[in-house]
Formats: structure tokens, sequence, C-alpha cells
């Protein structure tokens, strides 16, 4: 194996890609694990939820590998491993789960409650989750690897879909999730919340279970028109602050049946600051009676940069009575992507659900991460995928 470098988060605002150690078959705590495997990493992904780190809107230290999004082929395995072999092409759901907790066997993936001592859940590369080193790099370790990694059928086949099936790991099963936790079916009326990846692939996920029209709504121009091109219906917010007008005018009611925040904490209104809460309280105006809403956007328990003290620690000024008093259901919480990503990886092998290009998916090198997530940061209509050992390019 030659040497391995990755993403390494600097301090608010900086990254670089540097030297990293190479990965070992053991836990956080170092003791030596048999039930891992070692990757050579295919593809990994630049989110949304690395950028609110990046920020300094986390309690994220310097040092710290970032990733969470990524595909790989298996270069070394542990004496427990059984269901892989060297050479598989597998992605990596950004959940880490023991798979014999509680809550892996109920299939609450996303809250196993053992991999990470401070809290329930896991993932890779990222702030108070087990500190499970990241995968924006050239090789990586994926722990209880039988349990968590989901095997391609076939490499060529995998590989010429990569782009697409690079989404597996994250934003594709989390906006799926947001879709089926907002009751989205056959005939649904449906608003998604912000025109980032998140919230195309929500859409995306929306489209293909049936939805009569998806609605897209943010403030970024480039986002909306982009969505407008995959065939959305683009809700200029900086336009009114009166959310249920603009969608009579595109369905000729203010309500919706199915409502999916794909924003999260760092939300904005229309004075262009910062209001944590505003889309939740949108969404509890929008969604009719004893409808849904799914909350796939990241809402956090410490947020240093927040607007005030009680947002700072996660408290936000909800609007629940009335939440409360049109029956509506809510769902919030880190996608268990094992419940859905063998599914979606079917739907995209049979041309189904072609994501890549609804998220517009854009392929680097791992060493322009940098002026990737200075891109993205920016709100470029992108998806970037880091090509960290140019395997991609044809």
């Amino acid at each position: 194996m030659s040497s391995n470098r990755g993403v390494v988060y600097i301090g608010p605002g900086k990254v670089e890609v540097q030297d990293i150690a190479d990965p070992k078959l053991q836990s956080p705590d170092g003791r030596k694990i048999e039930h891992g495997v070692i990757l050579k990493v295919v593809s990994t992904n630049i989110c949304g939820s690395d950028q609110h780190m990046v920020r300094g809107r986390t309690t994220a230290e310097p040092g710290l590998v970032l990733g969470h999004e990524i595909t790989g082929e298996v270069i070394e395995k542990g004496a427990d491993v059984e269901m892989l072999e060297i050479g598989d092409i597998v992605s990596v759901p950004f959940n880490v789960a023991c798979g014999r907790c509680r809550c892996c066997r109920e299939g609450d993936t996303g809250v196993c409650l053992t991999v990470n001592p401070s809290r329930a859940g896991g993932a890779y590369g990222y702030v108070d989750m087990g500190g499970w080193i990241g995968g924006q790099a050239r090789y990586v370790m994926v722990p209880y690897a039988d349990f968590n990694l989901l095997k391609f059928p076939d490499r060529d086949r995998a590989m010429s879909k990569i782009r697409d099936l690079t989404m597996l790991s994250d934003i594709l099963p989390t906006g799926f999730h947001g879709a089926v936790k907002a009751g989205v079916g056959v005939g649904s009326v449906v608003y998604v919340a912000g025109a980032g990846p998140v919230g195309l692939a929500a859409a995306a996920s929306a489209r293909i279970l049936g939805a009569a029209v998806v609605m897209i709504g943010d403030f970024n121009k480039e986002r909306l028109e982009h969505a407008r091109k995959v065939g959305f219906e683009p809700v200029d917010l900086s336009k009114s602050d009166r959310l249920g007008d603009m969608i009579a005018e595109i369905t000729g009611t203010p309500e919706v049946d199915s409502a999916i925040d794909a924003v999260g904490f760092e939300a904005r209104g229309h004075s262009g600051g910062e209001q944590p809460a505003i889309v939740l309280n949108q969404m509890m105006e929008i969604t009719r009676a004893a409808g849904q809403i799914g909350i796939p956007g990241l809402y956090v328990t410490e947020d240093p940069g927040a607007v005030d003290n009680a947002a700072k620690h996660g408290s936000l000024s909800m609007r629940f009575g009335l939440g409360w008093a049109k029956a509506q259901s809510l769902h919030t919480g880190q996608t268990p992507v094992l419940k859905y990503n063998r599914q979606l990886m079917q739907a995209i092998l049979h041309d189904r659900l072609p994501i890549a290009d609804i998220v517009n998916a854009t392929i680097i090198p791992l060493d322009q991460a940098v002026a990737g997530y200075e891109s993205f940061d920016a709100g470029v209509a992108r998806k970037y995928v880091l090509d960290p050992h140019g395997g991609l390019a044809a």
C-alpha cells in the first residue's frame, strides 16, 4: 500500500489535503478488530454536513480527517470477515453500525448503541460520532464489514455507473428516507426545502415513489435553475415570504401532502440572517392536516456559531403547537442507510434513477478538494465527487 492522503479539517474555514496514517484494523480506542476491512477508496464525496464543520459550526477539533460518503475496493480483510473477498467493490453506509445491538437488530442503524461511547450513532470523519477516521482519503478502514458493506454484483457494471452509485453512501438514501417519512406516495403533492444535493435527492426520491408534483424551494437561483432543468418545480423564496401563496400558484392550493426539510439548522430567512427554526415552522404551516414532514436536514446539539444562546445548544423557537393542532407527523434523525441502499442500487443499475445527473455530480481529483469545498460552500449547483486514485477520469 502506498502512503495515504486525506482531507483534514484545520480550523474554521480551512481544510487541507495532507499525508495521513495508513488505516489499520483497529478501533478508535486502539483495540485490534478482525471484523473490518481496508478499502482502497474508489470515490468519496463532499457533503453539506461536512460544510457545517468546516464553517466552524460544530465542536469539531482540528486534525479531523473528513469524509463519510465512501465507495471502495476491498484490499485487506480481517479474519472474521466471511461474506466479502479481496477485489469486491462496495458502498459504505455513512452510519458505523455494529449489527448486534438492539437498535441495529431493529434496523435503526443510524443510532447504533455500541460504536460511539458518547451518544447513540456513529459515522466516519464526523464530530462526536465515535472517532472513526474519515474516508476523503486514498484508503480507509471499515468495521463490522459483513454487516455494513453493500457489495456491487458486477465490478464492470458498477464502475460504468460509479457517478450514480457513489451517492448510495449518504445523500440518496437520506433523501429517500426523508420522502418515505414524509409519507410520499402515488399522487402526493410534495414540497422540498433546499435545492442542494440532499434536496435534489429527496425530490428524485419523491418522484420515484409516485409523487404528482414535486416543488423545491431555495434562494439560490443557480440551484433553482438546475432543479427546473431536471424536472422539478422551482420555488424562488426571494420573491415572497408567503410560501403558501407561492405553492398555490403552482398547485391551486396553499397546502401540500408531504414536506421535506433538506436545509437544517443553518437556515436563513428573507432578512438574510439565520433563523434556524424557520424551515421547520414553514413545514408545519404548509403541510395539510394529518400530513407528514420528513426532516433529513441536519440539526445539532451544539452550535458555537448560532445566532442566540438557546440555538447554541440546539434549542429552537418552533411553533410546535401548530403542528400538534394539525395532527402532523414529524420524523427526524440520521438515515439508517441499510434500510434503503440495496433497493436504490437496483433502481440505479436498471436505469430507473439517474441520480448523478439530478445532483450534477462532478468528479475532481483528491488534491483539488480544497477548491471543491470552497466552490460548494459558495452555493454552486454541483455535487463534488473526489477521485483519490485517478481511476474515474474515463
